[in-house]
């Protein structure tokens, strides 16, 4: 079991994670996409605060100055400047599309590594990587439109190759961020370095929404008790569970391996789709379901 941590980690980084999408799609609907990044961080940062206090023995993260200064600019780099790329790309190419895109993720991450790290996937494991994605892309395909954009709208040349290159930012910017992750934490306890990266990334969001003066519409997004709510639920499982999970699979295995599995979400949701939502599956979502499931597997030989 102990040989496989990081990859269980990564798999519970893909649980948490699909808790965390269904939670955060109801509540952008209700408060927006730069109100819930900020809110989120916040939510993420206090439960962190609670969870080393109470067991990591201090309030306040324990690191070198060499750690912070990497930690900082994962933080930066995945939660801020990726997600504002790809919450952009959401409003020009629609997030089906975007996201598809961001199926790239595990690939860039791998490359990235292996450029820094000089991490180097075996033949199996990038086969396992290959199969996988695959199986991911098979089920987010069957619901890309890409005629369409955002809000149904006809999607034309111009916005298709800027939303495109920005969801593409949004990918690097991922990739990169957990890459920079895994250079700066070291052997340090994964929910601490989950700590300073959620800590950049509420500075890092709150200049961006004085910046655009959105500080009013966050404090009435706080009065919708409904999204807050949710916004708990999805805080919990994403930024506290979800991205301290994501730190201990990059500690534990191959970056590209762990961004492979972590990326396994649009699969595991399929089960809560069909018995919450009533979604009606399609025969090339199960098949792609299964694919992955056997590329995942290809890393456990």
């Amino acid at each position: 079991m102990q040989q496989y941590l990081g990859e269980i980690a990564a798999l519970l980084t893909a649980v948490c994670w699909t808790v965390t999408a269904m939670a955060f799609e109801s509540a952008g609907k209700r408060v927006g996409a730069l109100s819930l990044n900020l809110i989120r961080l916040v939510m993420g940062l206090v439960f962190l605060t609670i969870y080393n206090a109470l067991v990591n023995d201090g309030f306040f993260p324990d690191a070198t100055p060499y750690q912070w200064f990497w930690l900082v600019l994962s933080g930066l780099v995945g939660f801020v400047l990726g997600d504002l790329f790809l919450f952009r790309s959401f409003i020009l190419i629609g997030a089906r599309v975007a996201m598809l895109i961001m199926a790239m993720v595990p690939p860039i991450t791998a490359l990235i590594a292996w450029i820094t790290l000089g991490e180097v996937l075996t033949g199996m494991e990038f086969l396992g990587m290959a199969i996988t994605l695959l199986g991911i892309v098979l089920v987010m395909a069957v619901k890309v439109d890409i005629k369409k954009g955002a809000f149904g709208k006809k999607l034309t040349a111009g916005p298709l190759v800027l939303g495109s290159l920005l969801a593409l930012g949004g990918a690097v910017g991922q990739a990169t961020g957990l890459v920079l992750s895994k250079k700066g934490m070291q052997d340090m306890n994964a929910f601490s370095a989950t700590q300073i990266r959620i800590i950049a990334g509420v500075i890092g969001f709150s200049l961006v929404i004085t910046a655009f003066k959105r500080w009013k519409h966050l404090f009435g997004a706080l009065k919708d008790l409904k999204a807050v709510k949710i916004m708990t639920l999805g805080s919990f499982t994403g930024p506290f569970l979800g991205v301290s999970f994501s730190l201990l699979a990059v500690q534990h295995t191959d970056t590209g391996i762990a961004a492979t599995l972590m990326d396994l979400t649009p699969v595991l949701i399929i089960p809560p789709a069909i018995l919450m939502k009533k979604e009606k599956i399609k025969a090339l979502e199960i098949a792609g379901a299964i694919v992955s499931v056997i590329g995942v597997a290809l890393f456990f030989l």
